[in-house]
């Protein structure tokens, strides 16, 4: 296949790594320049289970540079989702099709608006992985789970060929009749530990040992579950606990969370397509949802504060 990683920071670095050590023609499309140049000069390092390798793969900032390919697999942060598709329609023909991976809620609406809803597959992965510097990650592929589907929840013959395609480059992937429940399983880890390792700084290893931070995740886990409930949600996880432990399973002490990582750039964060998600949901479907509402305004407040300190440092 030919396929586009739209949004080439480190998860997209892992997948495409992958495919194109399969021997799909993988184009990494992202629009730091340098992170590019890197990739092109010297290859991908990755850095994973395996040990440190350099993979060869295409990189570019412009759509143009790739042209028409079988798959788009959108790996943007999810507030960047509608333009950087719009930027991106060089890479459509009438065959291709779109799959986003993101994490959160609601892209699979915003795609549809841009490229017709027939085209769009939703999923969602666990596999993990941080840029270390320009053209390097360390990857988290080996016993990650990913989950693809089409919206109506049909097996489709163009779905399954998707996830043959994968599971050969190593990525295991299952194809869901329930896509939104297999979402909403993965938005339940995201809730347990993105804001709150993005409000406390601590990486997973600090996160874990620390009761009252438990207490809390599980607490957000446990709203966001029973708004699930009353939407007509058919999730797989079936407790907090659940959630939490699924949340940490394979991954190193030293791993920090994408909200973490966000704000450690000074870039803002995805809480609204995550915990934010959760608010949005309650409210449309009468469930409280205290605990998640606060750690979004907790979020907030410290974009806030980075934003102010970039004015005052930038003026």
């Amino acid at each position: 296949m030919k396929i586009c990683i739209l949004g080439a920071g480190a998860l997209g670095c892992a997948i495409g790594a992958a495919l194109s050590e399969a021997g799909h023609q993988t184009w990494l499309l992202n629009r730091g320049r340098e992170h590019v140049e890197a990739i092109n000069l010297h290859g991908l390092q990755v850095q994973d289970e395996h040990g440190e390798r350099q993979v060869r793969v295409n990189a570019t900032t412009a759509a143009n540079d790739v042209g028409v390919v079988d798959l788009v697999v959108v790996l943007v942060k999810s507030f960047h989702t509608a333009e950087a598709m719009g930027g991106a329609t060089a890479l459509l023909g009438p065959q291709t099709l779109v799959l986003s991976l993101q994490n959160g809620l609601g892209h699979e609406d915003i795609l549809a608006e841009v490229v017709g809803r027939a085209r769009v597959l939703a999923g969602k992965t666990y596999v993990g992985g941080v840029l270390l510097a320009p053209g390097s990650i360390r990857a988290g592929v080996a016993g990650k789970h990913t989950y693809i589907g089409e919206l109506d929840g049909q097996l489709t013959p163009r779905v399954q060929a998707i996830a043959e395609a994968f599971n050969a480059a190593g990525l295991a992937t299952t194809v869901s009749d329930n896509i939104l429940g297999t979402m909403w399983d993965k938005l339940l880890v995201n809730v347990a530990t993105g804001a709150l390792s993005g409000i406390t700084m601590l990486s997973y290893g600090q996160l874990y040992s620390e009761p009252l931070l438990e207490s809390t995740a599980k607490a957000a886990v446990a709203e966001a579950m029973a708004v699930a409930q009353r939407a007509g949600i058919r999730l797989g996880l079936t407790s907090p606990d659940a959630a939490w432990a699924l949340a940490a399973e394979g991954l190193p002490a030293s791993f920090r969370t994408s909200m973490l990582q966000s704000l450690e750039k000074g870039s803002i964060t995805e809480i609204d397509f995550i915990n934010g998600s959760v608010v949005r949901w309650g409210q449309r479907h009468g469930v409280a949802t205290p605990v998640n509402a606060t750690l979004v305004a907790c979020i907030k407040g410290i974009e806030r504060a980075m934003a102010d300190h970039q004015k005052r440092d930038n003026p």
